[in-house]
Parts: structure tokens; C-alpha cells; sequence
């Protein structure tokens, strides 16, 4: 099922990518943002000239997530309490057979957010939602709106502060939920399950087990997070549609907390245990597909534009080409020094991102984003940003200027 999916989604993608015959009017463009594990700066490139860069200062160390469509960057410090928002000057805007592209300097929005540790940021349905553990509540933002550098926040009510997430879906909203139980000093309570709620946070159903639930992602009509007890999915309709698919009893032990959803098909890839990825359909069985890794796993990305390719870093420097339809490691290439895995998840260890076949991953030790081609793993280019540079989006994509 899903490699029928993936060549319908994919020639559908081509198409669009490619546009009317008037290619000699079409242009790519990828811009690249690179955040310091050190310093409280965000450094943005073009990837084809990155001699050509600006500089934005943060409060505090950003993890960094794009938004509006690649329009807009969202930088959340989790540790200064802070959210940041840059227009990233690159804007497609489609026409169904085309897109067009308008391209400018990337600036800073006026507009800063605060709130109680902002943490995980969802992106759906035209709207980015930003969950501030320590605070009870979510923001919503419009990406029409931030598309055009306006920031104007709506706020959806928890029953209790956690380490959490919160976004519309169809006509309603899925959050996570906390125990109500006491805890010790500054800890985070237990969190329970998801559970669909009215805007004003009033239950709209009753709460779907997912115990720990963690590493929300979408793909096609689904929401998925990773629990102790296996994978949560919730197809969008009327009514949301819960079902937990457990992990197989004859896997190692471990669980899922970080899942990344497909575009062009509709299929999650996620981590398990320390030295795992897996792959889950969320409609047809078996649902999930298990894959050791050599070594531990540093970190793993998506491939937008051809989605039957995933990358995964291991901590020995190896970046590894994933087959997603075979749930099979098809090739492997050195990119880095070693970054054992032993120590805090918070760490200056590499990051990917995906850019026109490409897959950029931050060298904190050496300063470095190594530019890595898709179809050999052999590293192309090395950009010296100096610093630490840790996390990175890369936002960008081809259309027409007229």
C-alpha cells in the first residue's frame, strides 16, 4: 500500500516541482539557519552562496522549526523563556500547476513571544502551535498571518502545566494530558494520554491511553505519537479516530519519543530504544518495521522530495540512506567525528536537515555544516559558520518569478 501511495504522491510532486514548460522561468532557492549550541545567535546562508548570510541574535541557545510554509522561522529557548520569529524571505506561493517564488533578505518580526518554557512547536491545518510546558496552555499562530509577519497568538487552556503538545484538528483540538497527581518540587507531572477537546479546552471525548506520550508528527489524515505502550495514531474526520498500535512483543525493549511524518505518503519514521528507528504504517499491517542501527543514533531526517529516503547519523560519524518502503539501510558514508552518545541529551552533537537533494549536517567540534549529496553520501562542500552551530532548518523549495 504504501508504494503505491508513494509513486502517486510522488509523480504528483514532480509535477508540481517542475511547473509549466517555461522552465527558463523557474528558479530554486534554499536558505539555511543554523542555531549555537553556545552563543545566542542564529546564522542564516543561502546554500548556493554562502558567502551570503545574516545574523540574529536570541536570548538563549533556539531550536528551530520553519513554518507558513517555509515562510517564517520559529526559534524557541526553552531555557530563556522566549520564542523568536524570523521571516526567512523565501515565499512560495502555489497555483496549483506552479508555484511562484518571491525571494528576499531574511529580517527578524518585531513580534517576540514569552511564556513558561516553550518546548515542542506543531505545525498543521495552516496553523503553528507552540506548547509552553510550565505555563498550562499552547499558543496557536496563523501561518497566513506569519506569512506576512504578523503575530497575533491565540491561547488554548490545559488543565495542568507538562511536558506537552496541543493543536486544532478538523473541527476540534487534541492535547495531551497530565496526571492530577502530586508531584515533588519542580518535576513534571506523568503524562497520561491525548484526549479531543472544544477550543475553549472543554473535553469533546474521552481520553485515549498513551502513556509518556511523546513525538507527535503528521502524515496524510493522521496524527501519531510514540507511549510506553506503542504508537498512538488519530485519523482526522467527524470525529477523531484514536488507536493504539502496540510493539510487537518479540521486539528488544525500548520505546518511541521522537516520530517525523512523510508528505508525499502517508507513512512516520521514529526512533526506538538507542540504537533503533522504525518505521509505521498506520493503516496497513504489519504496522511497524524495525531497523538495528550499527551504533547509537545521533539524530535522523526526512526526505521531503523523495519521501522513500530517510538519513540517520550514528554516533560514529556515519550518515546512513534508509529505504523506507523496505525499512532497509541501503548505503552509508563517513561524514563526521565521532559523538558518543554517552552524557546529556542537551549536548553539542550534530543535526540534519534536508535541502534539493541534499542533507546538511551541523560539526559542532569543527564549526562546520558539511553539505552532503543524497545520491553518493559523499560530502560536497563545507561551510565554516564558526561558533557551535547545533540545530538547523532548511527552508526554500523552485517556482516561478514573474
Amino acid at each position: 500500500m504504501i508504494h503505491t501511495r508513494l509513486l502517486t504522491a510522488a509523480s504528483a510532486l514532480a509535477a508540481a516541482l517542475a511547473g509549466p514548460a517555461c522552465a527558463e522561468d523557474t528558479q530554486s532557492v534554499w536558505r539555511v539557519f543554523v542555531g549555537d549550541h553556545a552563543a545566542p545567535r542564529i546564522t542564516a546562508f543561502d546554500l548556493a552562496d554562502p558567502d551570503t548570510r545574516w545574523t540574529f541574535d536570541t536570548k538563549g541557545q533556539a531550536k528551530l522549526y520553519s513554518a507558513a510554509n517555509g515562510a517564517a522561522v520559529v526559534a524557541v529557548q526553552s531555557d530563556d523563556d522566549q520564542v523568536n520569529l524570523i521571516r526567512s524571505g523565501v515565499r512560495l506561493v502555489s497555483h496549483g500547476d506552479h508555484s511562484d517564488l518571491s525571494v528576499s533578505d531574511p529580517s527578524a518580526m518585531d513580534a517576540v513571544l514569552t511564556g513558561p518554557r516553550p518546548f515542542h512547536v506543531v505545525t498543521h491545518g495552516g496553523t503553528t502551535s507552540i506548547q509552553y510546558d510550565k505555563g498550562g496552555y499552547a499558543e496557536f499562530l496563523s501561518d497566513a498571518a506569519l506569512a506576512e509577519g504578523t503575530v497575533t497568538p491565540t491561547r488554548f487552556p490545559q488543565a495542568r502545566a507538562h511536558h506537552g503538545f496541543a493543536l486544532p484538528f478538523g473541527d476540534l483540538f487534541l492535547s495531551s494530558v497530565a496526571s492530577d497527581a502530586p508531584v515533588e518540587g519542580d518535576a513534571a507531572p506523568p503524562r497520561l494520554g491525548l484526549q479531543a477537546f472544544a477550543a475553549d479546552g472543554t473535553a469533546a471525548g474521552d481520553l485515549a491511553t498513551c502513556t509518556g506520550i511523546h513525538g507527535e508528527a503528521l502524515s496524510g489524515a493522521y496524527l501519531a505519537a510514540g507511549c510506553k505502550e506503542g504508537v498512538l495514531t488519530v485519523r482526522e474526520g467527524e470525529a477523531p479516530e484514536f488507536n493504539l498500535l502496540p510493539y510487537p512483543a518479540d521486539w528488544p525493549e525500548g520505546t518511541t519519543g521522537t516520530l517525523l511524518g512523510a508528505r508525499a505518503m502517508q507513512v512516520f519514521v521514529g526512533n526506538y530504544g538507542a540504537d533503533g528507528v522504525v518505521v509505521v504504517d498506520p493503516e496497513d499491517e504489519p504496522h511497524f518495521k524495525f531497523v538495528k542501527l550499527p551504533f547509537r543514533r545521533v539524530d535522523f531526517v526526512l526526505d521531503p522530495a523523495a519521501p522513500q529516503f530517510a538519513y540517520v547519523l550514528t554516533e560514529d560519524g556515519t550518515l546512513h540512506r534508509l529505504n523506507v518502503l523496505k525499512a532497509a539501510l541501503e548505503d552509508g558514508g563517513r561524514v563526521t567525528g565521532p559523538y558518543p552518545m554517552d552524557g546529556h541529551w542537551n549536548d553539542p552533537r550534530p543535526r540534519l536537515a534536508v535541502a534539493d537533494g541534499q542533507i546538511l549536517v551541523t560539526d559542532p567540534a569543527a564549526g562546520m555544516v558539511h553539505v552532503v549529496a543524497g545520491d553518493t553520501l559523499k560530502v560536497t562542500q563545507d561551510i565554516a559558520v564558526g561558533g557551535t552551530p547545533y540545530n538547523l532548518v532548511a527552508v526554500g523549495g523552485s517556482g516561478m518569478q514573474h
